[in-house]
């Protein structure tokens, strides 16, 4: 059984910052791509920003310049690192990973997620 537990949500004012991290656990051989994704009320899921084992990165256009995505040194880690936060960052933060089995099968999976409220 493999699990994703987020931390790191909470609320802030605009132009703060606040860091999300995610650690994934269970039997895991590794991991390819570590992300988040958001989803704000009324709106579809979204990707804010990935980050390969290899160390390519990902970011959506909204949050280039002022999210950073990092991987632990284990790579079962991830954590998105949110300056100058604004109001419509607002919304339900996923962390999600696509893991790799001893089988060499592949599955996605996602945390509970964690709410982010950036006030005006």
């Amino acid at each position: 059984q493999v699990q994703l537990v987020e931390s790191g949500g909470g609320l802030v004012q605009a132009g703060g910052s606040l860091r999300l991290s995610c650690v994934a656990s269970g039997s895991i051989f590794s991991i390819n791509d570590m992300g988040w994704y958001r989803q704000a009320p009324g709106k579809q899921r979204e990707l804010v920003a990935t980050k390969t084992s290899g160390g390519s990165t990902d970011y959506a256009a909204s949050v280039k310049g002022r999210f950073t995505i990092s991987r632990g040194n284990a790579k079962n880690t991830v954590s998105l690192q949110m300056n100058s936060l604004k109001p419509e960052d607002t919304a339900v933060y996923f962390c999600a990973a696509q893991v790799v089995f001893t089988s060499l099968a592949l599955r996605d999976y996602w945390g509970q997620g964690t709410q982010v409220t950036v006030s005006s």
